[in-house]
């Protein structure tokens, strides 16, 4: 049995590379994931099981009319309190790892007070509040990279 395996031609792609990929998006519940080594790739995917047909359907008349809200007061960029980034770089909401934010949602701020700080070529900018207020969302995380103009925070 050895002098047969021996003969066998060897494929291409190592089958237990393959089988372990595969135990690991099992494991994890990734949906893929890929595998690179000696100049060898290797990617293993599988499809999303689709449970939405399960799902109950709920339609806009299911819901209280507390919750039907126009789409423009859903969508952070078109909220008049808006706060976006001057500038491309990394936003970080406290003075350092581990710190307290600078402020948290449901913070009440002062025109001109610290917000976030954003590094960019190993500066820390302070990005201060254009006005006063309180922090109703916070939509990015910490160490989190921003380009210019995107939306940061929502002060009302």
């Amino acid at each position: 049995m050895a002098g047969e395996r021996k003969n066998k031609p060897k494929s291409a792609v190592d089958q237990d590379i393959i089988r372990e990929l595969a135990r690991l998006l099992d494991e994890t519940g990734l949906t893929e994931i890929e595998f690179e080594r000696d100049g060898q790739r290797v990617r293993v995917a599988r499809q999303a099981q689709m449970v939405a047909a399960a799902a109950p359907r709920i339609t806009a008349s299911d819901m209280p009319a507390s919750f039907i809200t126009d789409a423009a007061s859903l969508d952070p960029a078109k909220h008049p309190g808006l706060v976006t980034s001057p500038m491309v770089g990394t936003a970080y909401i406290g003075p350092e790892p581990g710190a307290r934010p600078f402020v948290e949602v449901g913070s009440k701020v002062q025109a001109g007070e610290t917000l976030l700080i954003i590094e960019a070529m190993k500066t820390m900018n302070q990005i201060p509040a254009p006005r006063g207020g309180t922090v109703i969302q916070i939509l990015i995380e910490d160490g989190q990279p921003v380009e210019f103009g995107e939306p940061l925070m929502i002060i009302e």
